[in-house]
């Protein structure tokens, strides 16, 4: 099946046999996206530490930009005199942008929600600006993003029913206004389920925007607080009331575990900042669990870091060399680290859709966890 909405198409490619793990291509008009697909987090124009070249060799496909990051600095008569955020960083690939929904949650001291809008004051000056529904489509406008988030509230977790509500139907009237603006732009529009832990008021708000002609569908308002297996029920409940026939994108997730979890429940797309967060931090992901280059242990070890792992850093270096450079405190180190967690992190969903579209999922999935709990133990350092 092929479809096209707002500039966006999507051809569904497989399915796994025994879960509901998929395979499909998204198609943009600055290329197309085969998933399972991971989106390497590039805030404010660039994925700490690497170049555009470099995240091609790794497999990237498609970034995640931030619209409240972009909008503060450079701002978007900068990013325009250039042409777009595209022509800014160099990066000629498709550009998803975030909201700014997750910025205000984290920052929630600083901003106050109305049905209107959010009024926030800056983190960096302090200065008083508004985001409203219209205005974020606006922005990401002329970011140039290839796909467009709408703005959305995501209420911190544990919360009540009754605050959990509140956003939610907030959400979705905020998703009906974005939805007004996007049908004269070039961008594609995904709407945001948002809806906590409560499994009725997920399915609610399924109901109120899966009829209506969005791109594609995100799920909000998790790794919030909640534990994973709260995390991977609400998955688990929501996909099949979201439309099969476009993208489902599990916005800020997650660890290796977390994204083959959600991909057995249905989920495309994923973004999160944990594996260049760690790697600037000393933590390695590899196929027998996590590193710490930080441990003195590895200054002896000749092995390459991850031995099934073909990105530069792994064909190059040792765990020696990488321990070396964090003990040294040398620039390098971050570096070789994000290059290879960015690929680790393409390699496991390359391994899923080739493991959904061969009907093994199952035991694609199953296999990598036994990787990571036989070898190393170690968690990378908190970033």
């Amino acid at each position: 099946m092929t479809i096209e909405r707002n500039k966006l198409g999507f051809a569904l490619d497989g399915r796994d046999s025994t879960t509901m793990a998929r395979a499909a291509t998204i198609t943009l008009a600055r290329g197309t996206i085969q998933t399972p697909i991971f989106m390497p987090v590039g805030t404010v124009g660039t994925v700490k530490g690497l170049t555009p070249h470099e995240l091609q060799d790794a497999g990237v496909q498609i970034l995640l930009g931030n619209t409240y990051h972009l909008f503060l600095r450079p701002g978007t008569e900068v990013l325009q005199r250039h042409g777009d955020l595209h022509q800014f960083m160099r990066w000629d690939r498709p550009i998803l942008t975030d909201s700014g929904g997750y910025q205000f949650f984290s920052l929630s001291r600083l901003c106050k929600y109305s049905d209107a809008g959010v009024v926030f004051s800056s983190h960096l000056d302090g200065s008083r600006h508004t985001f409203t529904p219209e205005r974020v489509m606006q922005i990401q406008e002329a970011i140039g993003s290839d796909i467009h988030m709408q703005l959305d509230q995501c209420p911190a977790l544990p919360a009540t029913t009754e605050v959990l509500r509140g956003a939610m139907r907030r959400s979705a009237a905020w998703a009906m206004r974005s939805r007004v603006v996007a049908a004269e732009q070039r961008g594609a529009l995904f709407a945001i389920i948002q809806g906590g832990t409560d499994l009725a008021l997920r399915e609610e708000h399924c109901a109120m925007l899966a009829g209506e002609d969005f791109a594609g569908f995100a799920l909000g308002g998790l790794a919030v607080g909640e534990a994973p297996s709260e995390m991977y029920d609400v998955i688990e409940a929501t996909t099949p009331h979201l439309p099969a026939d476009r993208p489902r994108y599990l916005m800020g997730v997650g660890t290796p575990r977390d994204i083959l979890e959600a991909i057995g429940r249905g989920v495309d797309m994923f973004d999160c900042v944990m594996p260049t967060r760690n790697a600037r931090n000393g933590g390695l992901f590899t196929h027998g669990g996590k590193l710490n280059l930080k441990n003195a242990r590895h200054l002896q070890d000749s092995a390459p870091p991850d031995a099934q792992c073909v990105c530069y850093t792994c064909c190059n270096y040792s765990r020696g060399y990488l321990a070396h450079l964090f003990r040294a405190q040398e620039l390098l180190g971050p570096r070789l680290a994000t290059i290879h967690n960015v690929a680790y992190y393409l390699s496991l969903v390359t391994g899923a859709r080739e493991a959904i579209l061969a009907g093994g999922f199952g035991a694609y999935r199953a296999a990598c966890i036994a990787g990571w709990l036989e070898g190393e133990q170690e968690r990378p350092s908190a970033g």
